[in-house]
C-alpha cells in the first residue's frame, strides 16, 4: 500500500516527510520501510532519519540547495519501492508490578474508570502493543493497542515527579517512564527494568515495529528483578514471532 504523502522543508538541512494523521500500523510499516529505503539510498549523506507516529525527518549533512529536485528524487525512491519484506517482528515481554503500593493512581483509575483492579490489570496486560516511535525522553515508547476501556485524559494538574519504571495512561495511549521526570499521565502500575542506559552500547534495546505484552507481576518478584537487573551481565531479551 503507498499513500499520498506530503513534502515539506523543515529547515536548510531538514526535509519532513507526512503520512495520513492517523495511529496506523499500515502506515507504520510503510513509514519504516521507506525509512530503511532512503537510510541505505542516501547513506553518508544523511546524519539520521527521525521516524513519529505519521512522519520521517530526514536530517542531511548538506544545505539543500534544490528543494524541489531532492522531494521528485525521494518520491522516486518511494514509488520505485516494492512491497515490504514480511518482518519478523520481535516481543518483549514486560514485567509490571499493579500493587497500589507502587502504583499511586491505581486506586483513583480504577474508581474513576468504575472498574475494579482486576478488570484494569487484565485489561492492560491483554493486548499486544505495537511500539510506534520513540520520544518525549530517551526510551519513551509510544505504544498503539490500549484498550478504550482504558482511555482517560491526562492530569489536569501534572506530577512534577513521576518515578522512573512507572507505567501510566493518558488519553489512549500507554507508557513507560525510562527516567524520573514531571508528567501528567495517570500511573497504574511499576516495571523494575531500565529502559535507558546511557552507559550500555546499546542504551536503548527498543526499535519502532517491535511488539510489546504487560506480563502482572507480584511485588516480592518486582523486587527481585530489580535487584537482578542492576547486574552489569542483565539483558532483556526478545521473542522472535
Amino acid at each position: 500500500m503507498s499513500y499520498e504523502l506530503k513534502y515539506r522543508q523543515y529547515s536548510e538541512r531538514a526535509i519532513l516527510i507526512e503520512w495520513p494523521p492517523v495511529i496506523d500500523e499500515n502506515v507504520l510499516h510503510d513509514l519504516l520501510f521507506y525509512k530503511k529505503s532512503i537510510e541505505s539510498f542516501y547513506n553518508k549523506l544523511i546524519i539520521e532519519v527521525i521516524s513519529g507516529y505519521n512522519s520521517l525527518l530526514i536530517n542531511y549533512v548538506f544545505t539543500i540547495e534544490k528543494f524541489y529536485d531532492t522531494v521528485l528524487e525521494l518520491k522516486t525512491l518511494y514509488s520505485s519501492n516494492v512491497l515490504p519484506e514480511e518482518r519478523k517482528n520481535r516481543l518483549w515481554e514486560i514485567p509490571v508490578c499493579y500493587s497500589p503500593i507502587l502504583a499511586s493512581d491505581l486506586k483513583m483509575f480504577s474508581k474513576t474508570k468504575s472498574l475494579s483492579i482486576d478488570k484494569v490489570i487484565e485489561l492492560h496486560t491483554a493486548p499486544r502493543y505495537t511500539i510506534f516511535f520513540m520520544g518525549f525522553l530517551p526510551g519513551f515508547l509510544y505504544l498503539g493497542g490500549l484498550d478504550s476501556r482504558l482511555h482517560l485524559p491526562r492530569k489536569n494538574t501534572p506530577s512534577l515527579e513521576v518515578k522512573k519504571g512507572s507505567v501510566a495512561i493518558g488519553g489512549n495511549q500507554t507508557g513507560i517512564y525510562p527516567v524520573t521526570s514531571p508528567g501528567g499521565w495517570h500511573i497504574i502500575g511499576m516495571c523494575p527494568l531500565d529502559f535507558f542506559n546511557p552507559n550500555a552500547k546499546e542504551f536503548i534495546v527498543f526499535e519502532p515495529g517491535d511488539i510489546v505484552q504487560f506480563i502482572a507481576i507480584e511485588e516480592f518478584i518486582y523486587n527481585d528483578i530489580r535487584s537482578k537487573s542492576k547486574k552489569a551481565d542483565f539483558k532483556l531479551k526478545p521473542i522472535i514471532i
